[in-house]
């Protein structure tokens, strides 16, 4: 009889891929001249992958009354095509960007979830209240002031040669309260909490103390996580409206002392062009800014590598993906809260 070999045509068929044993019980008929082997055109494909069985079948042949013999063999896969999809496999990782923003919108639901399910460790949260809040109070309005101060200048030089001096007051207050405050105070938090917070849960991420926690049995996201972001959404609204009222005081002192504008024509003009809805944005804005912060900063913290030169570099990023997403944010809100034309300034002409 005859053997007739079938490899599929897009795997490399050699005698070393069968089994042993088969192939031996093929060899034996073959040195008994009871059966003749037929190879096929010998075909090589480095990265061909097999896609169906192949079989090697005896023939019997008509010219001896012995029985068929017949064997099959499976070849599903390619031992040299396998070693280097795993190399490739192994040496592969998602670039560092994108596991970062993903632990960001996967630390997100975990905060809001854990939040709501009430799994929240308060002792921490207020020494976090405590930190960011009170402690971050002279730096914020310190800016608030100066800022505040930097603005009169430009705006009543201008206004009193057009004869606008009762529009000072209300335009300086529109200013203060719908970007300036919540944006200043969120940048100086930024630059204070988040790079600290970056700092600190990295060096527990590298030095292994997350995983310590775990051992011990909490969970990081309530201990660590989930403290920082509460207090920072509770501190800012209170910071962004000390640095209004601070930056309206200092505005109005240097108008007065400086330019003769006085502060009750000011005042006067900052109540009829202010609105209860000008308030409420700049602290839902704060709020939105804080979350930011926290949330940023404490995914690139936790997932830090790299030891101290890890950290670093961490602190970094956290402070400078927190700025650009508090001002993509504040553009966004901008946009959705304040729509068409506004006629705040029409009082206070």
């Amino acid at each position: 009889m005859q053997i007739a070999c079938q490899p599929h045509p897009l795997v490399d068929f050699s005698i070393s891929s069968k089994r042993q044993d088969g192939w031996k019980n093929v060899q034996n008929l073959h040195s008994r001249n009871l059966v003749k082997l037929v190879f096929l055109e010998r075909q090589m494909h480095k990265f061909a992958m097999s896609l169906c069985k192949n079989r090697l079948h005896a023939i019997p042949n008509a010219e001896d009354g012995d029985p068929s013999a017949s064997m099959s063999e499976d070849i599903n896969s390619n031992p040299v095509l396998d070693s280097i999809a795993g190399e490739l496999w192994s040496k592969w990782s998602p670039p560092r960007y994108l596991w970062r923003g993903l632990s960001v919108l996967f630390l997100t639901g975990q905060v809001i979830m854990r939040t709501l399910k009430g799994k929240v460790h308060w002792k921490n949260t207020l020494q976090q209240l405590e930190r960011v809040g009170p402690r971050s109070v002279g730096v914020c309005l310190l800016t608030s002031a100066f800022v505040g101060m930097a603005f009169t200048i430009q705006f009543v030089r201008e206004f009193t040669r057009l004869g606008l001096n009762r529009s000072v007051g209300g335009v300086l207050a529109l200013a203060f309260s719908r970007e300036l405050s919540p944006v200043i105070t969120s940048i100086v938090v930024a630059g204070r909490i988040g790079s600290s917070y970056a700092a600190e849960l990295g060096t527990m991420q590298v030095s292994e103390q997350t995983d310590t926690l775990r051992v011990l049995g909490s969970n990081p996201v309530d201990y660590l996580v989930t403290p920082r972001v509460i207090a920072s959404c509770i501190a800012l609204p209170i910071l962004t409206l000390m640095c209004f009222t601070v930056g309206m005081a200092s505005s109005a002192l240097l108008a007065d002392s400086v330019y003769g504008v006085s502060i009750n024509i000011i005042l006067d003009s900052a109540l009829r062009a202010l609105k209860s809805w000008d308030i409420i944005s700049a602290m839902i804005k704060s709020q939105v800014f804080g979350a930011i912060i926290s949330v940023v900063s404490c995914a690139w913290g936790i997932t830090t590598s790299g030891g101290a030169k890890g950290v670093g570099e961490s602190t970094t990023s956290a402070v400078v993906i927190s700025l650009v997403g508090i001002f993509i944010a504040d553009f966004t809100l901008s946009c959705f809260f304040f729509q068409g034309a506004g006629d705040s300034l029409k009082n206070c002409m």
